[in-house]
């Protein structure tokens, strides 16, 4: 009987004003589903991230090479629950099952290396975070977590690395039950769904 082998993938990510952190592969929600908060959680919170799908293993990558090592970048979000009766802690939130909405198919280097091309996120219909890209600005920030994190880690195959580009802010508080979350770039949907506490 031969023995069956699972590759798993990690979410590497740099979080905002800080250090790193790995999310787990059990985070990705990879289909955009309905997110049910457990009962445990007291709060949602959100972080935007721009981030980028490895395509070529490596360690200690220089800055100088780092375009070599992923083939796409996309923008998407990060859920950080609040426990109750616990003090918020990114690093325990951060493990919780389908909380890491980072969509696929990926736009081309070249998409972000222009200028005004719009992302933004939306709760109920009204915006919650906005930007645009700028002369390569994410590229950037893609490349120096990727140095940066391949240090630490080896990246694999397959491997992701984001960047949040704000702290997380508070999505859902302890007396919403739900919440309707999209999510827009280049004028195209990158993801919609409803969060349920």
């Amino acid at each position: 009987m031969g023995i069956r082998q699972t590759l798993l993938m990690n979410i590497t990510v740099k979080t905002y004003g800080s250090g790193l952190l790995c999310r787990p592969d059990t985070t990705w929600e990879r289909e955009n589903k309905d997110f049910y908060s457990p009962g445990f959680v007291q709060e949602i919170r959100y972080a935007p991230v721009v981030f980028a799908r490895i395509c070529k293993a490596g360690k200690c990558i220089s800055g100088k090479f780092a375009a070599r090592y992923y083939d796409g970048l996309n923008f998407g979000m990060l859920l950080y629950p609040a426990f109750k009766d616990e003090p918020w802690n990114t690093a325990s939130s951060s493990i919780l099952d389908h909380t890491s909405f980072l969509p696929f198919p990926l736009y081309q280097p070249v998409v972000f290396g222009s200028s005004g091309n719009g992302f933004r996120i939306m709760k109920d219909g009204m915006p919650l975070f906005c930007t645009e890209t700028r002369d390569g600005y994410f590229i950037r920030l893609v490349e120096e977590c990727l140095t940066e994190a391949s240090a630490y880690v080896s990246q694999r195959i397959g491997d992701l690395v984001a960047v949040e580009l704000a702290g997380p802010e508070k999505l859902m508080g302890e007396d919403e039950k739900k919440a309707e979350i999209s999510a827009f770039f280049c004028e195209n949907e990158l993801f919609r769904l409803s969060i349920f506490k």
